[in-house]
């Protein structure tokens, strides 16, 4: 008889599960649906509810990597792009000379993707709509992938890791932001805006109030930094470090391709 006790279940998760999904191809229907659906009203609604903290932290995350972004060659992915935010923040830093390779940009969300593309006329970056677990891209062909609040969308965490090791170059980096639960008072106080406050904004901004019960219930779901920071090692990746941001509430894990 196992008398274990039983792991919570962030500790236990391998993937995104928003309500009524069973399995991987029902909750990445799910989660591409909801953005799809809230596509319109999503960058008033993130920065209302972040209370304009996101640029932060974008920004902070972007400047992170100013020693490949402002190589010429990098090849350089945002993956899970959403409206393109964090895809301009990096692109900051980019040469902006002939030579400089054009960015990419992911998301698998059309509507989403294409508030992006409108953001992203006139500049060197190529949106592309694709699953994040099953890259158009080559086998060791970039030299820095980042995700800025998506990652924890994926179906399976574990394979999304996979296809990132697989699609960077030996040496490359990635960079994952996403938000976090904290401890303590400041958990707190945390969890009452995330579970009450935010619900209920986030849906008279969208109209969406479903899309915004599945923000916190995601979050509470994600690994915790020491999870996550095992999942990248046991990935391939070395030199795997996480970042607090504003208290804990969110962070920026990094690491390399040996």
């Amino acid at each position: 008889m196992n008398t274990s006790p039983a792991l919570p279940e962030h500790e236990r998760t391998t993937g995104a599960r928003p309500t009524g999904a069973t399995d991987e191809a029902t909750a990445a229907a799910r989660v591409q649906q909801m953005f799809d659906t809230i596509a319109p009203t999503y960058d008033l609604s993130n920065h209302t509810l972040s209370a304009g903290i996101d640029r932060y932290w974008w920004s902070r995350a972007a400047r992170s990597f100013r020693s490949t972004l402002a190589r010429p060659e990098a090849r350089v992915l945002d993956l899970c792009c959403g409206t393109g935010d964090m895809t301009l923040s990096l692109l900051k830093h980019r040469p902006r000379t002939p030579d400089a390779a054009p960015m990419l940009a992911v998301d698998f969300s059309h509507q989403m993707l294409a508030r992006g593309a409108e953001k992203f006329r006139g500049l060197p970056v190529l949106p592309i709509e694709a699953d994040a677990l099953h890259l158009p891209i080559a086998t060791a062909s970039l030299d820095l992938v980042t995700a800025a609040f998506g990652f924890r969308n994926l179906a399976n965490y574990e394979d999304g890791l996979a296809e990132l090791f697989r699609v960077l170059r030996p040496g490359g980096q990635i960079g994952i932001l996403e938000c976090n639960q904290p401890e303590g008072l400041t958990g707190a106080l945390y969890n009452l805006y995330f579970r009450q406050v935010l619900p209920r904004l986030g849906g008279l901004l969208s109209g969406q109030p479903a899309a915004y019960r599945y923000l916190p219930a995601s979050v509470e779901r994600f690994p915790r930094p020491p999870r996550m920071l095992q999942l990248i090692r046991n990935a391939g990746f070395q030199d795997a470090t996480w970042t607090g941001y504003t208290f804990g509430t969110a962070g920026l894990y990094r690491a390399t391709k040996p």
